[in-house]
């Protein structure tokens, strides 16, 4: 970097606060009729403005005199007006606000001002849904407006193109004509750079982006706006202004509804005050439900039947949809985090019915001429036809899995207030604004791919924000349904948490550093984009923090008493020193092949997992896992899991995925849950077992072992006899008998030590303080030594070398003909297809086969069905998986992370092989719908990005003068082009 980022910015906080009311109102009324908004401005240094103050107003105080490019039927909030007059300085700007708030107004400004100075203008989204939505919205305003995603291209000559983020990554890597007449790039939802997968292509586009184009970026509520724009300003050399704001037009009550119980609780108030009183009220009925479910059989809480789906679940949903209707706060979106489960409440609400006979007559009206773009025989699929009657009594389904015709009927309706109440997945709080008066959760978890968890404030806002519609509502209702007790701060943070930062999740690509090898100009180079990322930024910035808090704890280390600091540092020396070693012998002795026949009902087991210590637990019993179902879990364990009584937090209940240690407080009260635990996790194994009850259902027969373990811990205080490997196990092995003898060498040395018997307790908690702060200034050290940069090189180096081996480039680095065609692919594995391309896979398959294989490189929804394939195509597969196997291994070799079998599971999906054949061979989409449990919606998604992927293999084939397989690409593209998969969307 040229600059320090301090020195790249002049920031001027012009705190634009504007304030509507007088100041002598209570701050709860005020609060509510307070419009603020933020604007700052990043400003490389050494820049001067040369706008004409009296029209612009100044860097820090943009204001716009001028004749406005467009004009609006409403008064703009005072965001807006900030943010259009940056715009008129002709000046970068981000735009942070809710998803109510009118950040569209901005948008069109950017693009009436590109038509009025007679230059074109880029509208990027990251959904192809999205792109289309907003094109019919733009096309209706000025016309003269062009759409480009992967399925469609309208127009490409258009003042006003939009496209997907991809799109315009392409476009900037092969330097469009395009690009040179564009003067301001819209980045809507820049928030979806933290995407694992797909926030690079925002990071490169950025990074590309020629200097003289300015961008306008649209955000939901970010807490590092600024942060972002420093970047932006670091990287073009050229301002650029934040203008954020978290005013709500129409405010919110946020009430709660536990699941089983009665009633609604308000927990937050329109003034965003958080109502202790209704949260303690509302636990109450969680104790009850608790205390009487422990008097039914089973030991299961009566009417506590978790997610609120089924048994209860359905019920109570339908009892809040009712309850909504009678007191008129339709429409209503119901949120669920499973596609499944929005059906499932959908049709529980057959009884229910919120359409005038004459709306009905609408719908209909609508349905039908929606449903003419397919033809006779698609029109009969169930997923239609069921439709209509829900549809009818205004309830619908919106969901990524429904068939995209559905979907945007559902869409339109919603918005012409024929649909009542939605329910939907969060995808529906993505793009247009589509807000209703109230919206429900049906859960406060979700499976994120990795575990359940909470929702985060931020998932929260976005969709909380679809409730209350501006001019309509005086307030806009949230109703969240908990099914368990939840803290007071968890539900807090949940409501009233700040937006998360924007964090980058830069990585290098082969297709990137392919595309940066092969650019002539050599203006951008791998190195380049490494430095300038958001990421390397993020880095460098937050280095000099680190340094005071380095300097902080190196002074409270010289205060720390050091009295007696030899003796006590020797003692503390002797207790890391059995934790090692114990920790080495613990590796040992946790080989299934030992320790299985110890690990009985009943024994006493300590569980340690990473930094987290369990305490003692006790074995219920030992499952070997399946090893398909064992996913990433290390191998180490032999595949087995021992179900464990552990002391887990309050509110840990079985329901929730992920129970949390009880705290070692004197006086907290947890509870035991059977947790399961791979067998590395195991940090010793006691000589003591305890009896357990048959039946672990009921609370009181954990508890009562909760009981006799803590009994047990007072027994003993020195701590719980411990299964000697030598003299107990019976192990023989030369190296654990030393680990053995010398752990116990060690121990007689620590009980004789002085300390171990001292009282002098200040003195070891003084030396244990400064023991960690000593560890903690030796982490934060290396945390600043390790540059990211030197991260990224080294990456880079070994992503070069696999190009190499695998020959897409020379020793010189120059691009060969593989390298080449892989430049063209950025749909599926870069490496692996052209891998296929060039050992001659695809020359020995047909049309049909071609496309059936390429299938497996479109990542989407997994089936849970065994796949048996027709010999045609368990041959090729076959194939594409030793092929996979190869580049995974030499990745490997050249010092990648890459598991080999976890990447050959996930970059070959061959879910959709027997669906895509047979649609290739001209079968009916019933028919093929008919063969696999993965949603309609989803197949015709993969088959559009399967006929994206087939026409960037056709390009790579033509760029590498391979004909015959041109034809062959063209042929499965054209094969997979009809009917319903191709249906035109609604939108165009």
């Amino acid at each position: 970097m040229e600059e320090s980022p301090t020195a790249a910015k002049r920031k001027e906080p012009e705190v634009s606060e504007i304030t509507e009311t007088p100041i002598h109102e209570s701050p709860q009324k005020r609060r509510h009729l307070t419009r603020t908004c933020v604007h700052e401005v990043a400003v490389p240094s050494e820049y001067t403005s040369t706008k004409d103050e009296s029209v612009h107003g100044t860097l820090s105080n943009p204001v716009y005199n001028g004749k406005a490019a467009k004009t609006y039927e409403f008064t703009l909030d005072p965001f807006q007006q900030i943010s259009v007059a940056c715009l008129e300085r002709n000046e970068s700007v981000l735009v942070s606000a809710h998803t109510s708030a009118g950040k569209t107004a901005v948008a069109e400004y950017a693009i009436a001002m590109a038509f009025r100075d007679k230059q074109r203008v880029i509208y990027t989204s990251p959904l192809k849904a999205l792109s289309n939505q907003k094109y019919r919205e733009l096309s209706q305003e000025f016309k003269d407006v062009g759409l480009m995603t992967g399925d469609v291209t309208i127009s490409p000559n258009a003042s006003c193109l939009v496209m997907t983020t991809e799109i315009l990554r392409g476009m900037l890597y092969r330097g469009s004509e395009v690009l040179k007449e564009v003067a301001w790039v819209i980045f809507d939802e820049i928030h979806y750079m933290k995407d694992r997968e797909r926030g690079v292509v925002w990071e490169e586009s950025i990074i590309f982006m020629p200097p003289a184009v300015k961008m306008v970026f649209l955000s939901a509520t970010m807490s590092n706006a600024t942060e972002f724009a420093e970047w932006i300003c670091n990287l073009h050399k050229q301002p650029c202004h934040v203008v954020y704001t978290d005013f709500r037009p129409t405010p919110l009550q946020h009430y709660v509804f536990p699941v089983g119980g009665n009633g609604l609780y308000l927990v937050v108030d329109e003034n965003e005050q958080f109502r202790e009183e209704n949260f303690v009220k509302l636990h109450d009925t969680f104790s009850k439900q608790k205390s009487d479910g422990h008097r039914s059989s089973n030991g299961k809480a009566s009417g506590r039947t978790a997610k609120g789906g089924t048994a209860s679940g359905g019920s109570d949903i339908f009892k809040i949809v009712k309850m909504i209707m009678e007191r008129k706060f339709q429409p209503v979106i119901i949120f669920s985090f499973s596609r499944r489960e929005c059906e499932q409440h959908a049709m529980s609400m057959s009884k229910l019915d919120f359409n005038t006979q004459e709306e009905k007559d609408d719908v209909e009206d609508v349905f039908r001429k929606a449903v003419l773009c397919l033809n006779e025989e698609d029109r009969q699929l169930p997923a239609i036809e069921l439709m209509l009657p829900l549809l009818q009594r205004g309830i619908a389904v919106h969901h990524s899995g429904l068939l995209p015709v559905i979907k945007e009927l559902v869409e339109l309706l919603f918005q012409e207030g024929l649909v009542k109440a939605l329910f939907a997945t969060e995808t529906f709080a993505m793009g247009l604004n589509m807000p209703a008066k109230t919206v429900v959760f049906t859960a406060v978890k979700k499976w994120d791919g990795d575990s359940h968890r909470y929702i985060g404030s931020g998932e929260y806002i976005q969709m909380s924000g679809r409730a209350g519609r501006r001019g309509k509502d005086d307030r806009g209702i949230c109703i969240i349904m908990i099914d368990e007790q939840m803290e007071m701060n968890t539900l807090k943070d949940m409501v009233l948490g700040k937006p998360a930062p924007l964090v980058s999740t830069f990585r290098l690509s082969y297709y990137s550093i392919l595309n940066l090898l092969s650019r002539a100009e050599g203006q951008f180079t791998a190195e380049h984009v490494i430095k300038n990322s958001f990421h390397q930024f993020q880095h460098e910035k937050a280095l000099p923090d680190i340094g005071k808090k380095v300097s902080n704890l190196e002074q409270e280390v010289a205060i720390l008493d050091a009295s007696g600091e030899a003796e006590v540092a020797e003692y503390h020396k002797i207790k890391l020193d059995i934790a090692q070693l114990e920790k080495k012998m613990m590796t040992e002795i946790t080989r299934p092949e030992r320790v299985l026949y110890f690990l009985l009902p009943g024994r006493l087991v300590k569980i340690r997992e990473g930094g987290t210590d369990w305490g003692w637990g006790v074995v219920v019993n030992v499952v070997k896992k399946p090893s398909s179902a064992l996913g990433s879990l290390p191998s180490r364990g032999g595949g087995y899991i021992v179900d464990t009584l552990l002391h887990c937090s309050p509110g840990s209940s079985e329901n929730s995925s992920q129970p949390k240690p009880c705290p070692p407080r004197p006086g907290e009260k947890g509870e035991m849950h059977v947790v399961p635990v791979q067998l590395p996790l195991i940090s010793a194994l006691s000589k003591l077992r305890i009896s357990i009850p048959s039946d672990l259902r009921p609370l009181e027969a954990r508890q009562s072992i909760l009981l006799a373990v803590q009994e047990l811990g007072t027994r003993f205080p020195q701590g719980l006899p411990k299964l000697n490997p030598v003299k107990d196990m019976g192990i023989e092995d030369p190296e654990i008998v030393e680990l053995v003898t010398q752990i116990e060498a060690l121990e007689q040395k620590l009980y004789a030590h002085p300390l171990h018997k001292s009282q002098d307790v200040q003195q070891i908690k003084c030396f244990q303080r400064k023991a960690e702060v000593d560890h903690e200034i030796q982490q934060l050290k290396s945390k600043m030594r390790e540059s990211q940069l030197q991260k990224f090189r080294d990456e880079l180096k070994n992503r070069s070398r696999v190009l190499k081996k695998l020959g897409h480039i020379d020793t010189e680095g120059v691009v060969q003909l593989k390298g080449r065609a892989a430049c063209l692919i950025d749909t599926g594995d870069e490496l692996l297809v052209t891998e296929l391309m060039f050992n001659g896979t695809f020359n020995d398959l047909d049309h049909h086969q071609i496309a059936a294989l390429a299938s497996c490189f479109i990542p989407g929804d997994k089936s849970n069905e065994q796949i048996q394939l027709r010999t045609e195509l368990a041959r090729p597969l076959q194939q594409l998986q030793e092929s996979a196997r190869r580049i995974a291994e030499i990745q490997h070799e050249c010092k990648l992370e890459v598991n080999v079998d976890e990447y050959v599971e996930s970059t070959v999906r061959p879910y959709l092989m027997d669906v895509i054949y047979c649609w290739s061979k001209g079968a009916s989409f019933a028919d093929v719908t008919q063969m696999t449990d993965i949603f309609e919606g989803s197949i015709i998604r993969s088959a559009r990005r399967l006929d994206e992927f087939l026409n960037q293999l056709r390009t790579a084939a033509h760029a590498v003068g391979e004909v015959a397989l041109e034809e062959k690409f063209a042929g499965a593209s054209e094969s997979l082009r009809r009917g319903i998969m191709f249906a035109n969307s609604l939108y165009l």
